[in-house]
């Protein structure tokens, strides 16, 4: 008799029988959870992060490409020097307003995501338009930079003035413009390839 009451309290003391009695299982160590949490929190600051840092390029970018479009589009004094007579500036001034534009519709998209928390667009389809909008208008400012740099030089040797002190200002702005775009592109790059698209 005290065999069997001895097997039997031997028998539910033994960790194997928990199992089959259908306790729950023992809980993860804390450390285990503090781990995934962390690692969620982790991400969020850096999705965060991407996000605050896409829009404050963009914004740059926005304030370069005015103030390109600004400074050119003032850049007429008479006697021949009028921006208009030049296509080197004519085109740099109109990559300058589509940058303008594209730029401030980008960064009041993304004010009203992030104080809305809520988006406008798929994330996959507002990756690829940022992805490609960033790469065109990137090329575009720089493109129209260096075509009025050749051209502004030239007219420097003949003598500087306000108007080739205004061309070289607006072709600075495009350049600053075309920098802020590009690393947002490269921001605009790495969402991209964080998204799933099978």
């Amino acid at each position: 008799m005290s065999n069997s009451v001895g097997l039997e309290l031997e028998r539910k003391a033994s960790p194997g029988n928990d199992m089959e009695r259908g306790s729950p299982v023992a809980a993860p160590a804390s450390g285990e959870t503090e781990h995934g949490v962390g690692s969620i929190l982790r991400r969020w600051k850096r999705e965060d992060l991407i996000k605050k840092g896409s829009l404050t390029l963009r914004a740059l970018s926005l304030v370069f490409s005015l103030l390109s479009f600004i400074i050119m589009a003032s850049n007429n004094h008479g006697g021949g020097q009028d921006f208009g007579n030049y296509e080197e500036f004519r085109y740099l001034l109109a990559i300058a307003i589509l940058s303008t534009l594209y730029t401030g519709l980008q960064c009041f998209r993304h004010v009203n995501e992030l104080s809305r928390a809520k988006e406008f667009v798929d994330p996959k389809t507002a990756a690829m338009i940022d992805f490609v909008g960033d790469q065109i208008l990137a090329y575009l400012l720089l493109s129209s930079a260096s075509s009025a740099i050749p051209m502004t030089n030239r007219m420097r040797e003949g003598g500087d003035n306000i108007f080739t002190d205004s061309c070289a200002a607006a072709i600075s702005m495009s350049l600053l413009a075309f920098i802020s775009l590009a690393c947002s592109s490269v921001i605009a790059g790495y969402k991209l390839s964080t998204q799933s698209f099978i």
